[in-house]
């Protein structure tokens, strides 16, 4: 198997989970509809860091020795839970405690940049990269794939970023898609005050997902 067959492969199999809705699409939709684009665009970029992340552990070994070992799988489990717990809790917790929205959020579907600043997209951009991070399955799944796609002779750690790469790429182009047309209707969303419910579904997404990887690292 050549290099370009391997990319080609991968990227089909990471194309169709791409585009299976999960956290990634949960929390870009939550940031571009209860804020704006930009927002959306700040938690995508820290969801594909996060990606690459994965793709040098796995093509290094770090990611092995999760596979591997049951005990720092089950430590990175049961971390993975409360931050995601956590992180549902207070989107729960912060929509139950709005009462009045900003009206610089009300303006437009999409606020100008000083309205946007830049502590609130780091924000974004941290709670995505987090939970890509904090999310065990990801490493499983490229523990499992990419040394598949890995061709004979080829340096691991290279052709694992490369893989990985290409998952960013497919994952930019859909996600990017779902922010664009979740902009399209932010405004009106905003506007009749659901963003509140966009924060509580989101919250409830994420404690669930946290709550079956607790009950996971029990068995």
């Amino acid at each position: 198997m050549s290099v370009t067959d391997s990319l080609l492969a991968f990227a089909l199999v990471a194309g169709l989970l791409t585009v299976i809705p999960g956290l990634d699409t949960a929390l870009v939709l939550r940031s571009t509809v209860s804020r704006s684009r930009a927002h959306g665009f700040a938690a995508l970029l820290g969801i594909q860091v996060g990606t690459l992340v994965w793709g040098a552990a796995a093509a290094g070994g770090a990611a092995a020795l999760l596979a591997a070992s049951q005990t720092a799988y089950r430590v990175l489990t049961v971390a993975g839970a409360v931050y995601l717990v956590w992180l549902g809790g207070s989107m729960i917790w912060s929509s139950l405690r709005r009462r009045h929205t900003d009206a610089r959020e009300l303006a437009g579907t999409d606020a100008p940049r000083s309205a946007t600043p830049p502590r609130r997209r780091r924000r974004d951009f941290t709670i995505g990269l987090g939970t890509n991070l904090m999310n065990p399955k990801v490493g499983v799944f490229y523990v499992a794939a990419i040394p598949q796609f890995v061709p004979d002779g080829a340096n691991p750690l290279v052709m694992g970023v490369a893989l990985a790469l290409v998952h960013c790429a497919l994952g930019t182009t859909w996600l990017s898609l779902v922010i664009l047309g979740a902009g399209h209707w932010g405004r009106r969303l905003r506007e009749s005050g659901a963003v509140r419910w966009i924060d509580r579904v989101t919250g409830g997404v994420l404690v669930a997902f946290g709550l079956r990887l607790a009950a996971a690292a029990r068995t």
